[in-house]
């Protein structure tokens, strides 16, 4: 079944909004009758049965709910910084969406060539990777923060690492990571973090943590920490 994005379902009865109501009936060609799966991206996918093929105002009926549909164990938040080409973050936050993460959090940093994003945009990415890969939980996609706003404000992950390349024999990121606990990984530029970066983390409860024995592209190595962390859990 194709499925659609609904984030303000509180009744039975649904209206898809425009864009989904015209990808539904006009694109897909979907007719009155026909079953499709609305998910709010907060852990609930809905069956419904569309009662009105309006392509503009597509209604459904709901006829079951799911709620905490493919919950993970963990909470995962990947801080990375965008890299001088968008398309490459733009891929980052499809896969990583695909994979299973909770939060990303673009970072500027000392050594960023990028230093805006368009969140809006991100968002819309994260949206379309959900349905494709079938699932019922959005990402949140924070705008982006200095990486030092960053590090010295609260947070609550429990495993909290940066991932760099500044020297050799750092641990696997496999070794810092326990089942079920939260994680932060911080993923720096294309020229990777400055010292100074590092000692800030370092002093604010971050541990340091090798992603591979090769260097990595920063969008590559923002995919590989997600994967290592499901992978961990078993995900």
């Amino acid at each position: 079944m194709q499925i659609f994005y609904a984030p303000n379902i509180d009744s039975q009865q649904y209206t898809l909004p425009e864009d989904e109501s015209k990808h539904c009936i006009r694109v897909l060609r979907l007719k009155l009758g026909d079953r499709i799966l609305l998910t709010d991206g907060k852990g609930s996918m809905h069956k419904a049965q569309i009662a009105s093929d309006n392509p503009k105002r597509c209604l459904v009926n709901i006829i079951e709910t799911q709620h905490n549909f493919g919950q993970r164990p963990f909470y995962l938040h990947i801080a990375i910084a965008p890299t001088k080409n968008m398309e490459r973050l733009e891929w980052f936050i499809e896969k990583a969406t695909e994979i299973g993460i909770d939060e990303i959090t673009p970072l500027l940093c000392e050594r960023s060539e990028k230093k805006t994003v368009n969140a809006e945009r991100l968002e819309r990415i994260a949206v379309s990777a959900m349905k494709q890969s079938v699932k019922a939980y959005l990402p949140r996609i924070n705008d982006m923060v200095a990486i030092n706003q960053f590090v010295l404000r609260s947070s609550t992950e429990e495993t909290k690492l940066i991932a760099h390349c500044n020297r050799w024999n750092l641990p696997p990121m496999q070794e810092l990571v326990q089942k079920g606990k939260s994680i932060l990984v911080l993923i720096g530029p294309e020229g990777d973090f400055s010292p100074n970066e590092v000692e800030l983390c370092i002093a604010n409860g971050f541990h340091e943590a090798s992603l591979s024995s090769s260097r990595l592209r920063t969008e590559t190595a923002g995919i590989v920490a997600c994967q290592t962390a499901n992978l961990l859990n078993k995900v």
